[in-house]
């Protein structure tokens, strides 16, 4: 939903119906998670005729990373990777906490250095010469 509204950023507001039609996405769906982006304002709303949704700021300020945050939580694959103070009688002798810790740190370092603008840009890129006279 977000990566439609970024590549559709010069249209104003953007209606979930038309998310919807255009992503094959559940109108129900996006519905469900507006609550989310609206309250971590990313998202500007604007109600009526004209009315919809549109990112409050540029595509190029927000990470793929902080989405996912927003919307399943955490990236880590276990609770104790990404706490300083580990609250687990087991952290001291735990031979694979240095193993979660670094997935957490590749897997967290990788999603935030990917914001919407590089996806588009990567799908212009992909599909920018491609054309048929």
């Amino acid at each position: 939903m977000l990566l439609d509204l970024a590549e559709h950023q010069g249209s104003g507001y953007v209606s979930l119906k038309a998310v919807a039609e255009r992503q094959n996405i559940s109108k129900k769906y996006l519905e469900q998670i507006i609550p989310i982006f609206n309250s971590s304002n990313i998202l500007k709303t604007n109600r009526g005729s004209q009315g919809g949704y549109r990112l409050a700021k540029t595509p190029d300020k927000y990470t793929v990373g902080e989405i996912l945050r927003l919307t399943e939580g955490s990236l880590s694959p276990v609770l104790c990777a990404e706490q300083e103070m580990i609250d687990c009688e087991r952290s001291k002798d735990c031979i694979m906490l240095p193993i979660w810790k670094g997935l957490y740190h590749v897997i967290t370092e990788y999603l935030d250095g990917i914001t919407l603008q590089d996806i588009m840009d990567r799908q212009s890129e992909q599909y920018g010469n491609d054309y048929v006279i």
